[in-house]
């Protein structure tokens, strides 16, 4: 007795046959073909469907904000010690930015939470230009979905990290009383989270708070910075949003497992730094020039995802401020009693008082051509200065698959700024797969 064939079995398996290219498998779904089924197969039971064809792989956006922020009163100047004698306590910050988002319920989207990046430009007051400067910002950021609502509505963060010039520095002559700003340039670092509501095609209403830090890495003295902390609402218009893409889509396409793998990264990096040098009543003095400071890491991380990275890393510095000491000998005194002290004299010690190897945990998250990484280690070498723990923020900006640029700020004990870390990556044994979006 031979077994029963259904005629819709067989017409599959003739399909199969000769059509080999024709996969049922769910990973090898383009974004293409799911524009496609939407307009063919979708609307006769009534589902929204897309008009026209997208090619477009990102959508691009514009957005304004304003921020009106409080001003942590960190030291002195702020407090109200300036030339006014009222405290610096507010500012305003006014931007606009450009970005561009992986598009809803493609593979990208689905991994990353909608993530967006961009660059902007902001303006800033502290309602004292004379004392302080009103600093002018320019900056990449980048941000994604922290939890979606509904389609329209979701909390995200955002990050912010560029330049900022325009201050007005400490000046011995001219603005003795500012001891917060040592530079005309300093590093805009900012985060912060929101409520994005998307309330029509084109336009997204935002509303949330931030905190903001302005430094110079410690290239100039003093380097007190400024911090600031408040709220902020803008709207962001979307230049080519369908309407479909504000909807729950019936289609999420599949995201390949990922190959979790030991990748290495190994990074050298250089830059420059001022010193304050502690004296005998306790007070700091500026050393009159810069020193250099030069190190390499060579971390291998463990990728556990798509986001997340753990490892440890070696950490080799040469720090050429490490150890420097001053000293001032006796006051010479003439016949009236009058003393007159002779100048400073800032000593450098033997390389090896400013040699240091150390060793970190580190951990990284990681994005589409951001990469945020944190770090806490200590010195197993290292003498006076060079000595206890260390913490360690950076940023890897991708440029290839295997290579990265590396800016990145070291402090000690968990609250002394030390130094700049900007140079170049390289990664090897590199598995992560390329994502489709």
């Amino acid at each position: 007795m031979r077994p029963k064939v259904l005629k819709w079995e067989v017409i599959i398996l003739c399909v199969v046959l000769f059509f080999p290219g024709i996969s049922l498998n769910a990973q090898e779904v383009r974004q293409d073909d799911i524009y496609e089924i939407r307009q063919s197969s979708f609307s006769r039971y009534g589902f929204d469907t897309l008009s026209v064809h997208t090619p477009h792989r990102f959508i691009h956006r514009l957005g304004v904000e304003v921020s009106p922020q409080y001003v942590f009163p960190t030291n002195p100047f702020l407090q109200g010690e300036n030339e006014r004698w009222q405290p610096i306590q507010t500012s305003f910050a006014a931007h606009l930015k450009y970005s561009f988002q992986f598009r809803p319920n493609t593979c990208a989207d689905r991994i990353y939470g909608g993530a967006y990046q961009g660059f902007g430009l902001s303006a800033t007051t502290f309602g004292d230009k004379k004392q302080l400067g009103d600093p002018i910002s320019f900056y990449v950021f980048q941000g994604a979905r922290i939890a979606r609502f509904n389609p329209c509505l979701s909390l995200n963060y955002e990050w912010n990290f560029g330049l900022s010039a325009g201050w007005k520095p400490y000046d011995n002559d001219y603005n003795s009383y500012n001891g917060a700003v040592g530079s005309r340039m300093n590093a805009y670092i900012n985060a912060g989270i929101y409520l994005n509501w998307a309330f029509s095609r084109y336009f997204d209403l935002i509303i949330g708070g931030d905190f903001t830090h302005f430094s110079n890495g410690n290239t100039k003295f003093p380097n007190a910075g400024v911090n600031t902390t408040g709220a902020k609402i803008g709207l962001v218009y979307n230049f080519n949003r369908t309407e479909e893409e504000l909807t729950k889509s019936l289609l999420r396409p599949a995201i390949p497992r990922f190959p979790r793998h030991i990748s290495y990264d190994l990074v050298l990096f250089g830059s420059w730094r001022r010193k304050g040098v502690y004296i005998g009543d306790g007070r700091q003095i500026a050393s009159p020039g810069s020193y250099p400071v030069a190190g390499f890491n060579f971390a291998p991380m463990y990728n556990l995802g798509y986001k997340f990275r753990v490892g440890a890393s070696l950490d080799g510095v040469y720090d050429g401020s490490a150890n420097v000491y001053t000293y001032m000998e006796d006051y010479i005194v003439d016949s009236n009693g009058n003393g007159t002290p002779p100048p400073r004299q800032f000593l450098k010690p033997g390389i090896q008082h400013q040699l240091s190897l150390g060793v970190s945990g580190r951990a990284e998250y990681v994005m589409p051509y951001f990469t945020i990484g944190v770090g806490i280690g200590a010195n197993v070498l290292g003498r006076g200065d060079l000595r206890g723990l260390y913490q360690i923020l950076a940023l890897k900006i991708g440029i290839t698959r295997s290579t990265f640029l590396h800016i990145g700020y070291n402090l000690q004990n968990f609250q002394t700024p030390n130094y700049l870390m900007l140079g170049l990556g390289f990664r090897f044994h590199n598995k992560y797969p390329k994502v489709r979006h």
